[in-house]
């Protein structure tokens, strides 16, 4: 390799975690096309030999030792003289076990470094499965030395602020960092401080791909030493870019490489949400999906989401009607699913919710009607579906938004059947918007068609569950645009019910929707997963307690008695000197 320049590939791939043997071929076929193209280092994203997060999965020794030998394979095959190899892999020594990159280069095992800042908070529990490695000292590769700081180690300055000290020239970032909205900047600004402190460039390396309830959206970069943008790589697309180094009086710089526009918000939030739900049912391994297409806006939406996902031929949408669905719910399913492509059937409910009902017609004598009889339908729906999904192998999609999961909006056993929900973390508003937006933009990679995919009466007419006679959800929550605000407060900001009120909301209002969603919280915990989008979904991030008689009265922030606090600090007298 020139001593003043060379060329890095960069990886932005999509693993599966725990196909150990399918994540080698990609950085196999990886590393083959990077030679063809004359690189002399690949970087791969964060473990990616094992995939991310292993979750516990990475304490079984059996998964250890196949990523292991994974990674000794692919050492040995550098002898080749191609591409020098950083990979991510859990790594065991001593006993301990680490969130690893090792080097690879002239058929062996050349530098191995370990993550030292290891994430314990929102949808990470790093702490949990590994141990923190020491402070790390650059790699020396081909003349190049390397600082590998992993991940979470440059989200603060000390691991950064080592490397420089001791004699790091670059700095090569792989990642394994989930979407949510809004993270590429947070990203970019944490990596240019990071720049700005060591006055090195920076290689910031992230991974695609849906891994249960978490995204990855690539979104890669490299900054200079005079945090200038360089490269910018694809949002939620594998790719592989060549970038082109040298050597100058100020040390090394990236010559300008391809610079994609990353995706705003909505249109980012869409393309997760998508890529979420495609990687969730691909790697499970489901021949299609099969969803029931009420004729409402969410139903559709997920619908439009499936099809850009896997294509209508495996799209396999059905209609169950009762005697309140509206003619106009029937005409709007049967319009959205020719606009979409996908085999649409009609299975009327009415005899099998009447034969329920007839079954417990002796030991419900004597009592009115009510949610039960009003469920019943729901339940009757969610067992057909899953009794096509049983027949047919396809798995069920389930439909509702976060409002609706916030406050228990859905019926346990019925509607919230099925095996994932691309629409489970965002709000009814955003379910609107991003209706609007599918119907005018579709995404470069999406298998739908373009157009108007979901009709207009779908997004302008009243929602209903449609379970009795003129139903409408604000017959019992507030207005959407209301209810979802009054959320936002409480579950991505948590806070105070007064807080809520000093902002103009109804304080009967506020202590309703916080009642509801206290209560709903046994519904989440048995709900399918789905994509994360925002800063707190259910599940991951946001993990209350079904057992919890905490409800906030509304009153003013509660000011602490100076009198009353607690020393926190030792008098002289007291310190215990050893």
């Amino acid at each position: 390799m020139n001593p003043n320049s060379f060329r890095l590939a960069l990886a932005q791939l999509n693993p599966t975690l725990g196909d150990v043997e399918g994540n080698l071929a990609l950085a196999r076929a990886a590393r083959a096309d990077a030679a063809k193209a004359g690189a002399d280092v690949v970087l791969f994203p964060e473990l990616f030999l094992a995939g991310y997060p292993p979750e516990d999965l990475v304490l079984k020794p059996a998964f250890q030792d196949a990523c292991r030998a994974a990674c000794e394979a692919l050492a040995r095959e550098t002898a080749d003289g191609g591409p020098a190899l950083l990979i991510g892999l859990p790594w065991v020594e001593d006993g301990k076990l680490y969130n690893a990159c090792a080097v690879l280069d002239q058929g062996r095992i050349e530098a191995v470094r370990f993550k030292v800042d290891l994430p314990n908070y929102s949808v990470f529990d790093e702490k949990r499965v590994f141990v923190s490695g020491p402070m790390p000292g650059p790699v020396n590769l081909r003349g190049l030395r390397i600082g590998l700081p992993i991940c979470e180690d440059i989200w603060g300055p000390d691991v950064v602020e080592t490397l420089a000290e001791t004699g790091a020239e670059l700095l090569f970032v792989p990642n394994g960092s989930p979407y949510f909205r809004g993270k590429f900047d947070v990203r970019l600004n944490i990596a240019a401080a990071r720049v700005t402190e060591s006055r090195l460039p920076l290689v910031y390396l992230n991974q695609i791909g849906g891994q249960d309830e978490l995204v990855f959206d690539g979104a890669s970069f490299v900054l200079n030493a005079d945090s200038s943008l360089a490269c910018q790589m694809d949002s939620f697309k594998q790719s592989i870019v060549i970038t082109e180094w040298s050597r100058g009086p100020q040390g090394w710089s990236c010559a300008s490489a391809s610079k994609a526009l990353p995706l705003d918000d909505d249109k980012a939030d869409y393309a997760a949400c998508v890529l979420g739900f495609k990687d969730y049912v691909e790697k499970n391994r489901f021949p299609g999906i099969v969803l029931g297409l009420s004729g409402g806006i969410d139903s559709a939406l997920c619908a439009a989401m499936a099809v850009d996902a896997l294509g209508a031929d495996r799209v396999h949408a059905v209609m169950l009607p009762y005697h309140y669905t509206s003619s106009e719910s029937l005409e709007d399913a049967e319009a959205c699913a020719k606009a979409l492509g996908i085999r649409y059937d009609v299975i009327p409910i009415a005899s099998a919710v009447e034969g329920f009902e007839g079954a417990l017609t002796p030991l419900f004598k004597g009592t009115n009607r009510d949610i039960t009889e009003e469920n019943l339908q729901s339940r009757t729906r969610g067992t057909i579906l899953m009794a096509i999904s049983n027949k047919f192998g396809a798995m069920v999609m389930t439909t509702g938004n976060k409002s609706e999961m916030s406050v228990g909006y859905a019926t346990i056993y019925g509607d919230m059947n099925g095996g994932f929900n691309p629409i489970k973390d965002l709000y009814k508003m955003e379910v609107y918007r991003l209706s609007s937006l599918r119907n005018q933009w579709k995404p470069d990679d999406a298998r739908g068609p373009s157009g108007l995919v979901i009709p207009e009466r779908i997004i302008t007419k009243a929602p209903s569950a449609e379970l009795r006679e003129n139903q409408t959800d604000q017959d019992s929550l507030p207005p959407y645009d209301v209810l979802d605000a009054i959320l936002e407060g409480l579950v991505e900001n948590e806070m105070r019910v007064s807080d809520l009120v000093a902002r103009g909301f109804d304080i009967e209002t506020v202590r309703k929707i916080e009642r509801l969603l206290y209560g709903a919280e046994y519904k989440r915990r048995q709900s399918a997963p789905g994509v994360k989008v925002t800063l707190k979904n259910f599940g991951r991030d946001r993990r209350y307690p079904i057992v919890n008689r905490f409800r906030d009265q509304g009153r003013a922030a509660h000011i602490p008695d100076p009198k009353l606090a607690p020393r926190t600090t030792l008098t002289k007298s007291e310190v215990v000197d050893f």
